[in-house]
Order: structure tokens, then sequence, then C-alpha cells
């Protein structure tokens, strides 16, 4: 038995605001629920609600800029730049900027729909 596990086709999270999401580890990829961690690209003018997450999550920034609101504080990183935001802090996450913000999200534990807590309204 392997003592790894290699990922060559992540797993392409359907989505319908032109955000491009590719899962490596996790629940829709390999079933962990420990972490999980992808490959994430955010167009221009793309922002999802404010969401209260039963986990931790981690980004770097690759390309662009991305921004983020933490319990009503504007928080602005650019490439080579990351952030830890604690479970149970309300976020809004958003590209507000003219480019495509190229990123890495890790979940602890792993991302899933049921423990975002995302708000109704954006």
């Amino acid at each position: 038995m392997k003592k790894y596990t290699v990922i060559k086709n992540p797993f392409i999270v359907p989505t319908t605001d032109g955000k491009i999401i590719k899962e490596h580890f996790g629940n829709a990829t390999t079933g962990d629920s420990n972490i999980s961690i992808a490959h994430m690209t955010a167009p221009p003018g793309w922002k999802e609600p404010f969401q209260t997450p039963e986990f931790n999550e981690f980004t770097f920034i690759i390309k662009g800029k991305k921004q983020f609101i933490i319990d009503n504080e504007i928080v602005v990183l650019k490439a080579g730049e990351s952030i830890k935001i604690e479970k149970n802090t309300r976020v809004q996450y958003s590209n507000p900027f003219e480019n495509p913000c190229e990123y890495i999200a890790i979940c602890t534990p792993a991302f899933s729909l049921d423990q975002v807590n995302r708000e109704a309204d954006l």
C-alpha cells in the first residue's frame, strides 16, 4: 500500500458565477473530511454571500488580488500574500478588481456546503 496520493485530475466543482474551483484533496475528490485543498480562479466582479464557516480557511494568492470583509473590516491581499480565517468568523470573499484572482484555498476540516453557513443575500 502506497503512503502517498497523487492527484492529476482534480474534481472541477460546478459553479454558476464564473469561478473555477479545482479540488485536489477533500470531500469531493478523495473523501477526506479533515482537509480540502483547492486551486481557484475568481473572475473580475465575482463575490460570494457573507458566510460563517465551521472550518478554518487558509488562502494563498498566486496572481491578482482578492478582497475579504472579515467582521466588517476590509482586507485586500495581493500575489504572494496569505491569510488564515478562523472558523466561526463572518466573512465575505470577492474580487472587485479588473483582473482575475488565482489562489489556493485550504480548509480544515474540509470544505462542505452544510458547514459553510452562507447568508441568503449578497
